[in-house]
């Protein structure tokens, strides 16, 4: 995807966001995450996507963390986010290409990892919004689905802090059934992740079908499955066949 499509998607679903949660009110729960309430949603992204403003902006190359969010009141938080949330779009709108900066996952470019990073992050906190405000939730192009699905097994997972580990070594086959080319195969062992792009056979080698010795499959349409492997659909969304443990080990150890 361009860099140009995540900002897009950034700017309609953080607008999405800020709809639902004024919607739902400050003190609506979030399904996927039943310590918090709206207001701990609206500041948790409010001061993300200040940082990322002011990591695009200042051109930082330095790790760094969110800032601490200000005392607000309850009827100034949606303001205050709808304030941070298009600061951040005209930061990457007006970024150039060449943009240096700090970043913390593997990326073409400073400028394409922080667009792709908070295009997903807003899509995935949009969803929580829109189901503590009880709104039916608005869909996804698959093939942003399908990249969001990539960065998070190729890339989230990878990183040492996952918790998504077992004893016993185990194979996990991730498809996205109408979008081409979206399969990925992931190794679990006592170590993070490893997930690699399933791809076709070179011309003239044996055919192989994909994920024959894998443990588990889990497949369906991108977004539900993007939704599902980030917690926020139910695993009944997608099809699994073989090992059914293993979307457990998924659902009680994935969480970021």
């Amino acid at each position: 995807m361009e860099i140009t499509e995540f900002v897009e998607t950034l700017r309609l679903d953080g607008a999405l966001l800020a709809d639902a949660a004024e919607e739902a009110g400050p003190d609506a729960r979030i399904p996927a995450c039943p310590d918090w309430q709206m207001r701990d949603l609206v500041t948790h992204i409010g001061r993300v996507h200040r940082w990322a403003t002011e990591v695009v902006i200042e051109g930082v190359e330095q790790p760094s963390r969110p800032p601490a969010a200000p005392e607000l009141t309850d009827e100034e938080l949606v303001p205050w986010l709808r304030d941070a949330h298009h600061r951040l779009v005209v930061a990457l709108h007006s970024a150039p290409q060449d943009l240096t900066a700090w970043t913390f996952l593997p990326a073409s470019s400073p400028l394409a990892f922080w667009a792709r990073r908070q295009a997903h992050e807003t899509s995935v906190h949009r969803v929580d919004a829109q189901q503590a405000a009880g709104a039916s939730l608005t869909p996804l192009p698959s093939a942003f689905a399908a990249d969001g699905i990539d960065e998070l097994l190729t890339d989230i997972h990878a990183l040492e802090r996952s918790r998504l580990r077992t004893d016993r070594p185990r194979t996990l086959r991730v498809r996205a059934t109408d979008t081409p080319g979206a399969d990925w195969t992931v190794h679990l062992s006592d170590a993070p992740p490893r997930a690699v792009r399933t791809t076709a056979p070179a011309a003239g080698a044996d055919l192989q079908v994909p994920g024959a010795a894998v443990d588990c499959t889990i497949e369906g349409p991108a977004e539900e499955l993007y939704l599902a492997l980030w917690n926020r659909l139910p695993w009944d969304s997608v099809k699994i066949s073989g090992d059914d443990t293993l979307p457990e080990l998924w659902r009680e150890r994935s969480g970021i």
